[in-house]
This record gives C-alpha cells, sequence and structure tokens, in this order.
C-alpha cells in the first residue's frame, strides 16, 4: 500500500484534502500518480503565481474518471483488498454516524466480556434495536486486545445472550459482520468454540424478533455465520462473504497462499455472485471508489437499508418470521441451472403440497361418512 502525498496548498478542496489522506491500494498505483500531479501542480500555482486552475482542474477529472474505471472492474481479489482497507468504517464508526442513544452491553454471565464483539441497546430511524457486531479496533494496541475482530466462544455466547434479551423486550436484532473468522487458538477450541457458533446458529434461527444481518466488511467462515443467521442478510458492494479466506484455502488446496487470486476466483465470495446465488438478499451499493473513502454516505446507504427493512420485517407475525427465517436457511444449499427451474420446482412443490392436502381432506371426509353410517345417522 502507498500512503497520498499531503497537499501543500492550503486552499485545496474537500474532496482533494480527503483524497490525501487515503491509503491506497496495489491496484490504485494510478490514481497515487494521479494524485500527486495534482499536488505538483498546486504546489506550482501557490509558489509562482501562475494561473493554473485550468490543469488542476482537468487532472481532477481524469482522477475521477480512472477512480470510476478501477471500481467498475474490480476482481474478486481486489474486493478482498478493499474490504480490508485499513480507513474502511467499522462497527464503532457505524454506531457513531447512524445510531442514537447508544448503550453498551459487557460480558457472557460465563467467562469474560470478548472486545471482539460489540452489542448495545440504540435507536436508529424510528427504531430501537439491538445492535450486535464484530469490533476489529483502529489502534494496534486496540487491534490487539480485539483479536483484530477475531471473537472466542465467550464473545458469541455473549451475543446469544444480547438476542435473547432484545427477544424479551421485543426489539429487533442488527448485526453488523466483520471479520476474518473465529479466533483458533488453543483457548478458544478449550472453551468450545465450534459449539458456541453452532448454538448461535440453531437460537438465531428461532429467535421470535426481526433479524437483520450486513455484511460491511470481511464475512469470513463461522466467525461471519455465528451473527449472520437472519430474515435479511445484506452486503455491501465492495464486501466479501466467504466459507475460507483466499490466503486459508489457497494454502490447503495449493499449499501455498501465492495462489491467492486464484482461490478468490473460486470461492465465488464476490457481493454480486452471492446475490445470484441467493446466499444474500440485497445489496448496499458504497460510493465511488468504497466506503473508505465516504464514510457519511456510506453510513448513510446503511441507515436507509436497516430501517426500512426493519419497517418491512415488524409487519410480520413472529410466528410468521420464524417460518420464513428457517425456510430461508433451508434453501441456502438448493442448487439450479437456471432462474426458470427454480420456479418450476417451487410450483411443483406447490402442487405436490396441495395434492397432500386434498388427498387429506378426502379421508377424512371418507372416514367420517363410515362413522356416520355405522351409526345409523347417514343414507
Amino acid at each position: 500500500m502507498t500512503t497520498g502525498v499531503e497537499t501543500t496548498q492550503s486552499g485545496g478542496t474537500a474532496v482533494a484534502k480527503a483524497l490525501n489522506r487515503t491509503t491506497y491500494l496495489e491496484f490504485e498505483k494510478p490514481l497515487a500518480r494521479i494524485e500527486n500531479d495534482i499536488a505538483e501542480l498546486e504546489r506550482e500555482d501557490h509558489e509562482t503565481n501562475r494561473n493554473l486552475a485550468s490543469d488542476i482542474k482537468q487532472q481532477r477529472t481524469r482522477y475521477r474518471t480512472t477512480l470510476r474505471r478501477l471500481y467498475t472492474n474490480l476482481t474478486p481479489w481486489e474486493t478482498v483488498l478493499v474490504a480490508r482497507h485499513p480507513q474502511r468504517p467499522l462497527t464503532t464508526d457505524y454506531l457513531k454516524l447512524i445510531f442514537r442513544d447508544v448503550c453498551p452491553l459487557h460480558g457472557d454471565r460465563c467467562f469474560s466480556d470478548d472486545r471482539a464483539i460489540i452489542s448495545a441497546f440504540a435507536r436508529i430511524g424510528s427504531h430501537r434495536v439491538m445492535v450486535i457486531g464484530h469490533n476489529k479496533g483502529k489502534e494496534i494496541k486496540e487491534r490487539i486486545a480485539c483479536n483484530f475482530g477475531c471473537a472466542h466462544p465467550e464473545g458469541y455466547r455473549k451475543a446469544l445472550h444480547k438476542m435473547r434479551l432484545a427477544e424479551k423486550y421485543g426489539l429487533p436484532i442488527v448485526c453488523l459482520v466483520d471479520t476474518q473468522g473465529a479466533y483458533p487458538g488453543i483457548g478458544s477450541e478449550e472453551r468450545g468454540i465450534s459449539h458456541a457458533i453452532a448454538v448461535n446458529l440453531m437460537e438465531m434461527a428461532r429467535l421470535k424478533t426481526p433479524i437483520v444481518s450486513v455484511v460491511i466488511g470481511e464475512g469470513g467462515s463461522g466467525g461471519a455465520l455465528g451473527l449472520a443467521v437472519a430474515d435479511r442478510v445484506a452486503m455491501f458492494q465492495h464486501s466479501f462473504y466467504s466459507v475460507i479466506s483466499p490466503e486459508g484455502c489457497a494454502a490447503i488446496l495449493w499449499k501455498t497462499a501465492e495462489r491467492r487470486q486464484h482461490a478468490a476466483e473460486a470461492l465465488r465470495l464476490t457481493s454480486k455472485q452471492l446475490a445470484k446465488l441467493g446466499v444474500v438478499d440485497d445489496i448496499i451499493h458504497e460510493p465511488v471508489g468504497g466506503a473508505h473513502r465516504d464514510h457519511e454516505t456510506t453510513a448513510a446507504s446503511l441507515e436507509k437499508y436497516v430501517v426500512s427493512t426493519l419497517d418491512s420485517l415488524k409487519r410480520l407475525k413472529n410466528t410468521t418470521l420464524v417460518r420464513k427465517r428457517q425456510e430461508r436457511v433451508r434453501q441456502l444449499g438448493g442448487f439450479f441451472e437456471s432462474p426458470s427451474e427454480a420456479k418450476a420446482a417451487a410450483e411443483e412443490e406447490a402442487a405436490k403440497k396441495a395434492n397432500s392436502t386434498r388427498r387429506s381432506t378426502s379421508r377424512t371426509s371418507r372416514i367420517g361418512s363410515r362413522i356416520a353410517r355405522a351409526a345409523g345417522v347417514g343414507s
């Protein structure tokens, strides 16, 4: 990664200042070069009093055009890099930007308070909710304390305890997923990390309250699944959601992490691919250049999605919510060659249910007639 050069022109625009604070990824090197050209032109304009405004404007237009071109055709591996960008907004950022009256909750009432999982009562729009999300941390000390967002078993037990609390008070649950996976250390295994995640999957599938889950960055392995059994699962445009990280997949299949780009292609982990497969329900679009370039606009998009989704989910009865949620989970393993085949299969299943109901009704009528004749009531 390379970091943009600070502009010497104090009167630079807000856009230029924002660009100068951006950490550039490997595939964004053309942007870094253009930004250096802009900084040089602004310095020359300031020092020599020459009017270079038209040249600067031309370079900024070139910058925006290049930015749009790069982000329109991201490869799966480039998507992974964007999802991991060090300046990408985290759960803590969204708590500050779009949630109000935030009241943090701590501990799992069993072992400890895992800082890799955040939970809190809060308000978003007109809704009172329970917010639960992964916390990667910002500064290096905080990241170490949070295990870089990789939760221990107590983190998932903490999350489940808060979910049950939300169900008790009739509050919707909003989960923000951003982890490369659950913590794989010895202590984590000793305290039952696989069991903790499995219990979360089972209990989330039957909680009688609306659940919305959004992958805001990385959605890796069971660590992501532990917060992602929901009525609606969405992803940000440049996030990824996968059974394993590309590096882990490459290390297992090819014995080297150098094949990570090939693994990212094979895993089908981007938002477009997963929406097509039906793994996620919605895609939340990001500003041009990724969420890390405009936190406020990204947060506003998340707020709009969560509020509108909760508005629709709250109209359903809790029993209907649970039934539809479980049906959604059961359909995740299905595979069809085309949407027409999926539709035909659904129609066939509906016809089978209708025939079964008619046969049951007919059999009940015949039994009733026999009982009536035996009692001397029938003709």
